[in-house]
């Protein structure tokens, strides 16, 4: 009988153990549980959201460009396109800043999730700012976080300092951005710039 007893307790060390498979799989599946709970609730509030934004005309063109600001912290507009996404019935922008000797570029691209097409479209991204994630290895590190109360997708690479940063605006439109020789802060700050509560 002891030894059943020392048996168990010695189980229940492991598994109290922080680097123990088990209660790695414990935390994982709770970890899970947690995030399928946001992804439902995500959703619920998604389909009242996708029934107005229906009946929402999406931007122009011109209306893009003139969100477009010529300048990002020092950093002049190279090129932008707009409409190419018509094909698909979706209003959407795409912007490119870089400073005078080229050594830093910021993209910008924009989808607006007004419309039939626009709010399916961006439907699925919402669902991705739900859930809370952390992964890194020696090339990159990707995370969920939150900044002035807006939930954003974080992906840095180590190797050529880049980096891209997703998240929705106003529930509406879905901004990817990427930071070429850029660290994380520096985009932040570029994003800033753009004042995206502006836009619609």
């Amino acid at each position: 009988m002891k030894r059943v007893q020392l048996a168990i307790l010695v189980l229940a060390l492991c598994v109290a153990c922080k680097d123990n498979p088990v209660s790695e799989k414990i935390k994982e599946t709770q970890e899970n549980v947690s995030n399928t709970r946001e992804a439902f609730k995500e959703i619920n509030e998604m389909q009242k959201d996708i029934e107005k934004l229906k009946d929402v005309t999406p931007l122009t063109n011109e209306e893009f460009k003139d969100w477009l600001p010529e300048e990002i912290n020092g950093m002049k507009r190279t090129s932008y396109k707009a409409g190419q996404g018509s094909y698909m019935n979706l209003a959407m922008v795409e912007a490119t800043y870089a400073t005078e000797d080229k050594s830093k570029k910021f993209k910008i691209q924009v989808i607006d999730g007004a419309g039939e097409m626009g709010s399916a479209a961006t439907a699925t991204m919402r669902i991705l700012f739900s859930q809370d994630f952390e992964e890194e290895t020696e090339y990159k590190t990707k995370r969920t976080t939150t900044r002035k109360g807006v939930k954003a997708v974080e992906e840095y690479h180590k190797n050529n300092n880049r980096s891209t940063i997703q998240f929705m605006e106003d529930d509406r439109f879905y901004f990817q951005v990427t930071g070429s020789n850029m660290d994380m802060d520096e985009t932040w700050d570029a994003i800033d710039e753009l004042d995206a509560e502006k836009l619609g």
